[in-house]
């Protein structure tokens, strides 16, 4: 009977350590994931504020035109206005 509860007990930590040795492996994959997401964030968030800076600076350039524009529709308006 003695014997009998010892391989029992024997099996179960064969199953455990088997498990065990699973779970390493499934975590380990999960941590090259997880890795592998976190480099990929950093590199997006990179990009998005590399896209902020290009946005930003292209609605400055754009302003600044728009502003030059309007200068020479009031110098011109000026002109007409003159002439009349």
């Amino acid at each position: 009977m003695a014997l009998d509860r010892l391989d029992a007990l024997e099996t179960r930590i064969r199953d455990l350590v088997k498990l065990i040795q699973e779970l390493k492996k499934r975590n380990a994959g999960l941590e090259d994931d997880l890795r592998s997401t976190r480099q990929r964030l950093a590199d997006e968030s990179d990009s998005n504020r590399r896209w902020a800076r290009e946005r930003s600076d292209i609605k400055a350039r754009v302003e600044k035109v728009l502003g030059d524009v309007e200068l020479l529709e009031a110098f011109e308006e000026r002109k007409e206005v003159a002439f009349d």
